[in-house]
């Protein structure tokens, strides 16, 4: 058994304005959608929010090896935005090639996040961990630049909004419905001691119940799809740099997104006196590129940018999210084992859809970490 984690505190100075319930974070689709929005720029914060602690086990059993990870972290989302307070983050077990519980969806690649202090991350990252049941025939660690190839069945879901529509009733009656679920896979091709390739894949079926007894027919489904294709480079001797790169295209997979609004948007189809709004999915890119850095066995640096946009329809409001820049530049320094200290330069920008508006972020943090992990047992 492995007890690990770490106290965090995360300490800066936003010269921008954004969404007061993600403070200390830089995400463009909580960044103002008008102007003032959320007030007047300049503001301090600090929080302890990034604050982790979790649990690993490996067992034997006359099957082989069993191995279980829960994890959770401070950082209040949903219902908890703003918050700090438990969240759970890994729920998960593996036996021999299955594995069951909340985990890194497989459409994700978690080794492209950035060696960084700002908690949310690249927002053209595709970043999710979800429920599933996987089955992995060929096991292997890509950061050691070995091969791998995994098939899971994720927990379905996905977002909608009623865009110029959202007032009308008949859009209000409107239920999602989720008859199968995500099926998601992944190839990843080992380069040894250069890195990895990886291809990933995702195929799933949305579908929307009209619940109103009127004279519209709104149900409809949609088939959203995606690919995602990332990559660790190792350059120089002992991995002194590596090189992380990601780019995802796909429709109606936003939700898989780290940082995206609505799976399907609304357009107009008034030539049907049924019919007259229908549900699309949204067409979505996301990129990244970054560079982490070793300078020596005391001092680190990461810095690079990514990009998320949206083909939005033409039922979306004026000031709907199109797209998102973010980019950083930080130097880390490690005095002694398990210590970290560092600062870090953040942006972000926020570009809407049809009214010309757009909006800047801005921020300087300053983290502490302090890691401990402690094995028991055998």
């Amino acid at each position: 058994m492995d007890l690990y984690g770490f106290a965090m505190l995360d300490m800066g100075h936003d010269f921008k304005t954004i969404d007061p319930d993600w403070f200390d974070t830089m995400r463009p689709t909580k960044l103002p959608s008008f102007d003032k929005e959320f007030g007047e720029n300049h503001n301090t914060f600090a929080g302890v929010r990034q604050t982790r602690f979790g649990v690993k086990t490996a067992t034997s059993t006359s099957a082989g090896e069993l191995k279980t990870q829960f994890e959770f972290e401070m950082f209040g989302t949903g219902v908890d935005a703003g918050q700090t307070t438990l969240r759970l983050r890994h729920a998960y077990g593996e036996l021999g090639k299955v594995g069951a519980g909340q985990t890194w969806s497989v459409f994700m690649d978690p080794d492209v996040f950035p060696n960084s202090i700002e908690y949310w991350g690249p927002n053209g990252m595709v970043f999710f961990r979800n429920v599933q049941v996987r089955y992995m025939p060929i096991k292997g660690d890509p950061t050691k630049g070995e091969s791998s190839l995994t098939f899971a069945a994720e927990r379905p879901g996905a977002s909608a909004e009623g865009g110029k529509f959202e007032d009308r009733i008949e859009i209000q009656n409107i239920r999602a419905r989720f008859p199968w679920p995500d099926l998601t896979g992944q190839y990843t091709f080992g380069l040894k001691k250069l890195g990895y390739i990886r291809a990933a894949a995702i195929v799933r079926k949305i579908n929307w119940d009209d619940t109103l007894n009127d004279q519209f027919d709104l149900t409809g489904d949609a088939t959203g799809w995606g690919v995602n294709l990332s990559s660790n480079i190792n350059l120089g001797q002992n991995k002194k740099d590596v090189i992380r790169l990601q780019v995802a295209i796909g429709e109606g997979i936003e939700n898989y997104m780290n940082d995206a609004e609505v799976d399907i948007g609304t357009k107009t189809n008034f030539g049907d006196p049924v019919r007259p709004v229908l549900g699309d999915p949204l067409p979505v890119v996301g990129i990244l590129a970054f560079l982490d850095h070793r300078w020596n066995d005391k001092w680190t640096s990461s810095g690079g940018y990514s990009r998320m946009d949206i083909d939005n329809t033409n039922g979306q409001r004026a000031d709907a999210y199109q797209a998102g820049e973010y980019a950083l530049a930080n130097l880390l320094y490690y005095p002694a084992p398990n210590v970290m200290i560092g600062g870090e330069f953040q942006w972000g920008r926020r570009i809407n859809f049809a009214d010309g508006f757009h909006s800047d972020g801005a921020k300087v943090q300053f983290s502490f970490r302090y890691n401990f992990s402690k094995k028991v047992g055998l």
